[in-house]
């Protein structure tokens, strides 16, 4: 799996305060690797990740690292605590631990978790709270509404003639890609300032 290095990083856990069993749970993990060990580290990374997916509840590994190119992030998504916490005490997860002890030493003092839209805001290598939830819907509708006006313009017209379901399922099938990966990320990042100022404006 590639190292997507444009991104300053994220946390391969966020803080596990009051997550809530079955509802979906993001965590991100921080690695330090030994200088010279990135090769043999990122192989590792795709090791783990395909195990990881084949655990029940699995939504998703991805894999970030910061400009300096010695601390690695891995973003995990879960259907629930429950299944998370299955995974993370596994024996199949601490099996690959061992595998690298002389390569990279995880940062638990980074690991956190989140749910919701806080996924979206979290600030790359730090563990502030997440926005107001106000600030988190104006700023995700900011980022959905030029995109639904694009799709609704430039793909509905030509699906008219499909089932519902099927239309229906066309619009997040387009948009929460795109929200997830590329708009929010920016906008939490261009907005960064105002969403985590803490006069409480």
């Amino acid at each position: 799996m590639g190292m997507p290095r444009p991104v300053r990083g994220t946390r391969e856990g966020m803080s596990t305060t009051e997550v809530r069993r079955g509802e979906p749970v993001t965590t991100v993990l921080t690695w330090q690797v030994r200088p010279g060990r990135e090769r043999q580290f990122e192989e590792w990374t795709r090791g783990i990740t395909r195990c990881a997916r084949q655990f029940p509840g699995n939504e998703g590994v991805s894999w970030l690292t910061p400009e300096d190119g010695h601390r690695y992030h891995a973003v995990l998504r879960w259907s629930d605590q429950h299944r998370l916490a299955a995974w993370l005490e596994s024996e199949e997860r601490a099996h690959w631990h061992r595998r690298i002890e002389d390569i990279a030493t995880e940062v638990s003092s980074e690991r956190q978790s989140t749910t919701g839209m806080e996924t979206w805001f979290s600030l790359p290598g730090t563990t502030v709270q997440a926005p107001p939830r106000w600030k988190m819907v104006l700023t995700t509708f900011l980022g959905a509404y030029p995109f639904t006006l694009l799709i609704q313009w430039l793909v509905t017209p030509h699906t008219t003639g499909w089932p519902l379901p099927l239309r229906a399922a066309v619009f997040p099938l387009v948009l929460l890609p795109v929200l997830t990966y590329l708009v929010m990320p920016g906008l939490s990042r261009l907005l960064r300032l105002w969403l985590y100022q803490r006069d409480g404006h």
